[in-house]
């Protein structure tokens, strides 16, 4: 899909552990940035009524909205796009298709992708004792994406910077108290 608007450089991937931070860390994240709503262990009932609280934020704000799942879903929910490892999946119309990648197999199987999210760049508390690729390891393989990537894991705007990330998605920089 070719997108309306140019593609977030700045992202929030949410989970169950966000709860009620989930609310600040949307009013946080810039206008224009991009959301991928995960949630993956919440009850279906309860996830579809999370995820259209947070689609009318989204809306509010000026926010790309895509739902981890299929595009068939993301399509039925009224996301932007759809997020993850489905390369022949169709959707019903144009959607933004970003999918996850954490090395160079996964980089090769995500060709339907728009955008890729490698990770983790860093330790995270999201994946607790698992190493990061570092940054030479990520931009090693962010070089062969041959489309944008987003730098995700343990992810700041100052390692944004200092990897020099094309952009870069999170949990707790979005969600953590302002200090």
């Amino acid at each position: 899909m070719r997108p309306r608007h140019p593609l977030p450089t700045r992202w929030l991937m949410t989970d169950e552990r966000l709860g009620e931070r989930l609310w600040a860390a949307l009013e946080r994240l810039p206008r224009g940035g991009g959301i991928v709503f995960r949630h993956h262990a919440t009850p279906a009932a309860a996830r579809r009524l999370l995820y259209d609280r947070v689609r009318r934020v989204a809306r509010r704000r000026g926010l790309v909205l895509v739902l981890a799942g299929s595009p068939r879903l993301a399509v039925a929910w009224r996301a932007d796009g759809a997020h993850g490892r489905s390369p022949h999946a169709r959707a019903a119309r144009p959607l933004l298709r970003t999918a996850p990648v954490h090395d160079a197999r996964q980089m090769a199987a995500a060709r339907h992708a728009d955008l890729l999210f490698v990770s983790p760049v860093f330790a995270t508390r999201s994946h607790p004792g698992a190493g990061g690729l570092g940054p030479l390891r990520f931009a090693l393989l962010a070089r062969r994406a041959r489309r944008p990537v987003i730098a995700l894991g343990g992810m700041d705007a100052v390692r944004a910077r200092r990897i020099r990330a094309a952009g870069w998605a999170a949990i707790d920089a979005w969600s953590a108290p302002q200090s």
